[in-house]
């Protein structure tokens, strides 16, 4: 009855797996990815020349991967195996899934994504037999004794180290532990046949070499090894071969580039308390090595930054402990994320910091920029344009180019908006801060028009924010009307800078008459001292299309020129959009 049984279940089995081999959609092998079409078009075709099955297809990152296949995991494996040994593909290159892949580009026109598997170029390798006694060679450096006894040398770390390589490699997904019981014996067992080892389920001293080796492959690609600053006070594991020191610039220990990866690392060093590292986290955000989308957070001492776009990953942490601040930054490709993931667990794993600080006077005689922090490039907006309060809330009325096609659009500092109502004929957006603002003004709307050659004045940051406050313009009402007639919008003969639009246009009791509108395009250009303004009638269009209503203006008398000023600057506000 129990033969009868153990039948059953080895069929059943059997049946299984012939399933689960009729599903699988296959894996590929990725030798390379590319930032650009053009480049991984010709590096796909210098592949192509070489080896059978390449194709190209576009990665969820925007960068463009070459891969081989689609195969069986374990031909995968071997294809990888072999073609490494005979350096045709790099020593990094990895399997992956048809999940990860996009469009299809090389071949042109081709589409294999669900074509199922097909057989490798590789053929497995075949055991020797011994003709004098029809025996298979068993290949190994150590008895099992002798393996059992070399693995009881093993620390915790290594024991574990090994567990974490089998799990890389697909074959173990228990708990990282050091503990080798029989899931950890099995997967040995199926890495040494796989590999063509005898399946003892004890590895051999070589054997564990080979795994570990094959494990660290990404890490020893780019030449990671333990480097130390004696000037920081910082002991970190660096990819030595794709970057090395460039400069100091207080707080940070510059590492530039090296290769074609175009990988950059800083080291932070500085004394300082929570303030200072809440200083520090601010100005991170601000750069452009750290984008926008990605997790961050500030806690207690410590904070950690992601940040993903522009084709690079970040990742910066610093911790402060008995007033000083240490840290790092590893900015790294996109579309490499298998050896930036190695990389950063290896550079966590090896910090260690010492009592010594970077000099703050470090780099100070290097180049001094408004747009660089200590050597590094500070994140710009695309456009930069003028606005003004238009309630109590903090709602801004500006021109629509301010919040068009915007990834974010923040206030002067980092107060985000979101695009409330726009009116593209006029050319006029309503923002709404995403928190309640106090404005210190708020716009107040004359209600009736304006007489032709009355002196206005503009408000508005003329040079972008270059400056840091909004100045005033002064000019005149030369037409009541648009160039086409518009009743909505008129001319004014006032010389506005391309920051000015979107700025408030004043009379002389400081109410709002209009708002400036930037310099039509599509080839027009207007002479230098000519410009246009939305009347009050099309700014309370919109904000009531947005659900707000303009404040009517009350006062008519005359006020000085400072008045004016102060007025404008408690209401004008510098829009940012950015990519």
């Amino acid at each position: 009855m129990t033969r009868v049984f153990t039948a059953i279940l080895l069929f059943l089995l059997v049946g299984l797996r012939a399933a689960t081999a009729q599903q699988d959609q296959g894996v590929w092998v990725q030798v390379e990815a590319q930032p650009s079409l053009r480049e991984a078009q010709d590096r796909a075709q210098v592949y192509a020349r070489a080896l059978p099955d390449v194709n190209g297809f576009r990665l969820g990152s925007g960068w463009y991967a070459i891969v081989i296949g689609p195969y069986l995991r374990s031909d995968a494996e071997q294809v990888l195996r072999v073609y490494r040994a005979e350096g045709q593909i790099p020593r990094d290159s990895f399997i992956t899934f048809s999940s990860s892949l996009g469009q299809q580009y090389w071949p042109i026109g081709a589409n294999v994504l669900n074509r199922g598997t097909i057989a490798p170029p590789v053929e497995p390798e075949q055991p020797t037999i011994d003709t004098l006694s029809g025996a298979t060679p068993q290949p190994s450096d150590e008895t099992r004794a002798q393996a059992l006894q070399s693995e009881r040398l093993l620390t915790s770390q290594e024991r574990k180290d090994l567990q974490t390589a089998l799990q890389a490699a697909g074959f173990y997904n228990s708990t990282i532990d050091g503990a080798f019981g029989q899931g950890t014996r099995r997967s040995m067992a199926d890495w040494q046949s796989f590999n063509g080892y005898e399946a003892t389920g004890v590895l051999t001293t070589v054997q564990r070499a080979a795994l570990i080796e094959d494990y660290n492959a990404p890490l020893i690609s780019v030449g990671m090894a333990r480097y130390t600053d004696e000037q920081a006070g910082i002991t970190v594991g660096l990819p030595l071969e794709a970057i090395a020191f460039d400069r100091y610039e207080a707080p940070f220990a510059h590492f530039q580039s090296t290769s074609d990866l175009n990988a950059q690392a800083l080291l932070i060093s500085q004394e300082g308390g929570k303030s200072t590292l809440r200083a520090l986290y601010e100005v991170m955000q601000s750069l452009e090595i750290v984008p926008l989308d990605g997790p961050r957070e500030l806690r207690g001492d410590r904070f950690t930054l992601e940040g993903r776009g522009k084709g690079i990953v970040s990742y910066t942490e610093a911790a402060l402990k008995d007033g000083k601040i240490k840290g790092f930054t590893l900015v790294w490709p996109e579309g490499d994320e298998a050896r930036r993931a190695r990389v950063l667990a290896a550079m966590k794993a090896s910090f260690a910091t010492t009592d010594a600080v970077l000099d703050s006077s470090a780099g100070a005689d290097a180049e001094q920029r408004v747009d660089l922090v200590s050597g590094l490039q500070v994140r710009k907006p695309r456009l930069s344009r003028s606005g003004f309060f238009a309630d109590a809330s903090g709602t801004v009325l500006t021109v629509s180019e301010a919040a068009d096609s915007c990834s974010r659009v923040t206030l002067d500092g980092d107060q985000e908006l979101q695009v409330a109502w726009t009116d593209a004929d006029l050319g006029v957006s309503v923002l709404r801060p995403r928190k309640s603002l106090a404005p210190i003004n708020v716009a107040e709307f004359r209600s009736d028009q304006p007489r032709i050659q009355s002196e206005v004045a503009v408000s508005g940051f003329s040079y972008e924010g270059a400056l840091g406050a909004p100045t005033l313009t002064f000019g005149q009402i030369a037409d009541v009307r648009g160039l086409n007639g518009e009743s909505v919008v008129k001319r004014l003969a006032l010389a506005a800078q391309p920051g000015d639009a979107g700025g408030p246009v004043f009379d002389d009791s400081g109410s709002v008459v209009g708002m400036l509108l930037p310099t039509p395009s599509e080839g027009r250009t207007l002479p230098g001292s000519v410009s246009l303004a939305v009347s009050t009638q099309g700014l309370n269009d919109v904000l009531t299309q947005a659900g707000i209503s303009g404040q009517a203006a009350q006062e008519t008398t005359e006020i000085s020129p400072n008045e004016l000023s102060r007025r404008a600057n408690g209401m004008t506000v510098l829009v940012h959009c950015w990519d």
